[in-house]
């Protein structure tokens, strides 16, 4: 059953939730999949921001999985860099690993990785885990991937909530996207239908795997019960 709710009420909901995941715990780690272009920054954002309003800064951190894309000098050299944002252009391990130690070195500040938008590149200890960090949220297409590598990151996720959007509405937001870092319209729109939608099909088939699916559509969002 879906349950639709709108406005500030349903982001209130699901950051009392997320609150409540951190609570009775040294730190939890709640993960926010989907599709390219469904809406998981926007919904991670929001969250953040209801939760340090009721916790204080510091109580929950960030770590999204996009700090975690090989540098365009890797995928040159593996033959990748024409399907930048596919699974075989990230570093798992590395993510699985920095989500193991987030979980388990409470008592000192972790640094994680970022992603540049505008250079299209990870910057390295962009981010931070301070020791106040009751609950980090890792957002990323692929945190429900049924393969060995990313099957490691997702055991070190108390939850996944899956975040899913209406087509035209997703597909509008990755145009809109790419062109405002570079593309043209054109190359925009081929790339989202080449490489982006290979990749959201192979995301879409994992929302089943969700704690909880999310939609992310015009009359608001409605929440999986």
């Amino acid at each position: 059953m879906m349950v639709r709710v709108s406005g500030r009420h349903t982001l209130e909901s699901l950051a009392a939730d997320a609150v409540a995941l951190g609570r009775g715990r040294p730190r939890a780690v709640l993960g926010v999949a989907g599709s390219p272009g469904a809406g998981k920054s926007t919904l991670v954002a929001a969250l953040l921001t209801r939760i340090g309003e009721r916790c204080g800064a510091g109580w929950a951190a960030h770590v999204p999985m996009d700090g975690f894309h090989l540098a365009d000098a890797q995928l040159r050299r593996l033959g990748l860099l024409d399907r930048k944002g596919a699974p075989e252009t990230f570093d798992p391990v590395g993510y699985a690993h920095l989500l193991e130690r987030v979980r388990t070195e409470t008592g000192i500040d972790v640094y994680a990785p970022g992603f540049d938008r505008a250079l299209e590149q990870p910057l390295a200890g962009a981010l931070v885990v301070p020791p106040t960090a009751r609950l980090v949220i890792t957002e990323g297409n692929y945190l429900l991937l049924d393969e060995p590598d990313w099957a490691r990151a997702r055991r070190a996720m108390d939850e996944v909530w899956f975040v899913a959007a209406d087509e035209d509405t997703r597909l509008g937001r990755l145009v809109a996207r790419h062109v405002e870092f570079g593309k043209s319209a054109a190359q925009a729109l081929a790339w989202v239908t080449e490489v982006d939608g290979r990749n959201a099909a192979r995301v879409s088939a994992t929302a089943g795997a969700a704690d909880r699916v999310i939609l992310n559509g015009a009359s608001g969002w409605a929440i999986s019960a």
